[in-house]
């Protein structure tokens, strides 16, 4: 790859921060904050080993969430349902996971293939009536996402609720000490230092990690992710060389959802060991974000999890100190989003019109010498 196109795909990215923290700051302004001083906070608390834990933590199911909405995305297809996939799985794996007793291995294997196959039977829904149907998949899983969201509340509350319980707080029955997912923190201090606070780096990040990596293999190294691709750039072109688009469609949503499952399993397994009305809910909508600022890249999704995860970990300081409205933060990672959706389509057309140029240039003497 040559130092220019190097520069230019590092360039979006890069405008794209600089714009939003540009914009951001005159927002500071308005509100009466120095911009300095927020981000000199937000840089010294988020440089932490407790804020880091903290952020590889929220970053984990939003690289997921990221990588489920690419699936998709890579496809042209819109997954708006990975919201209501990730909390249905999430609710039935936990389930599954506390009225069972097996060994670890075995026990965590079982909670992982419930909640992607929940995930990626209810996402197969919007699959089968798209290619059945002619229903969009946007129209389609919004209204599963509240379908999704209402039979969680009805099951928390008349079949899977913890009768033990005599809090006021409706969960499920905890998942035994087998069924739980190790943390990293001895291997962390290891390295730097104690970390305090009672911060646990959640383990699940190897399964987030393995998953990229998979995803980025299946995309690259198989015959069906060739597909997958070829479909997206060039539908017609892709059925015109023997591709089956509604196989591609059902093979695409059922593999997105599988993905979506996993995306509540690091808080489950890691952290509350069950399902209760505090579940961190949003993160199929944010993961949308993460996937347009990763631009469908694993890698990429993987740097826009982490950013989107630092914010969310370094916005509590600005409540703290200061009269920063911590809002900011939800005001930088929109223009964030807008930015890289803007930086990108600029970077493209200027690429565009310079290999236009190059390929003229090279032309050019052919066509003086037939002349």
């Amino acid at each position: 790859m040559s130092v220019r196109r190097i520069l230019m795909a590092a360039a979006a990215p890069v405008v794209a921060i600089v714009f939003s923290v540009a914009i951001s700051s005159v927002v500071l302004l308005i509100a009466g904050t120095s911009p300095l001083e927020a981000w000199m906070e937000m840089l010294s608390y988020g440089t932490r080993l407790e804020t880091l834990v903290a952020t590889a933590n929220r970053a984990t199911p939003l690289y997921l969430a990221g990588i489920a909405v690419a699936i998709g995305f890579r496809m042209n297809l819109f997954n708006i349902g990975v919201e209501g996939q990730y909390v249905l799985a999430a609710l039935l794996s936990a389930s599954v996971g506390a009225a069972v007793d097996l060994p670890a291995a075995l026990h965590v294997a079982l909670i992982m293939l419930v909640a992607m196959t929940v995930g990626s039977l209810f996402a197969g829904v919007a699959g089968y009536l798209k290619v059945t149907r002619g229903v969009h998949e946007v129209i389609s899983t919004i209204m599963l996402n509240a379908i999704a969201l209402a039979a969680v509340g009805y099951m928390l509350r008349h079949w899977l609720i913890d009768d033990a319980d005599t809090s006021l707080n409706m969960k499920t029955p905890e998942i035994p000490p087998s069924g739980r997912f190790p943390n990293l923190n001895g291997v962390v201090e290891t390295f730097t230092r104690e970390i305090t606070r009672g911060r646990e780096l959640w383990g699940f990040i190897l399964v987030a990690a393995l998953v990229g990596v998979l995803f980025h293999l299946f995309l690259t190294r198989t015959r069906v992710g060739y597909d997958l691709r070829a479909t997206g750039l060039n539908p017609f072109a892709a059925e015109a060389s023997g591709v089956d688009p509604k196989a591609t469609v059902m093979r695409t949503m059922l593999l997105s959802g599988a993905v979506a499952g996993l995306i509540g399993l690091p808080e489950v397994l890691g952290d509350s060991y069950k399902y209760d009305l505090a579940f961190t809910r949003g993160l199929g909508f944010t993961g949308i974000a993460v996937a347009l600022v990763g631009r469908n890249h694993p890698a990429g999704v993987a740097i826009g999890a982490l950013l989107f995860g630092w914010l969310d970990s370094a916005a509590p300081i600005l409540d703290v100190v200061g009269d920063t409205p911590r809002e900011i933060v939800s005001i930088l990672q929109g223009v964030v989003v807008l930015s890289a959706v803007v930086s990108y389509e600029v970077v493209n057309r200027v690429r565009r019109s310079q290999e236009a140029r190059d390929a003229a240039a090279a032309t050019r003497p052919k066509q003086e010498m037939e002349a």
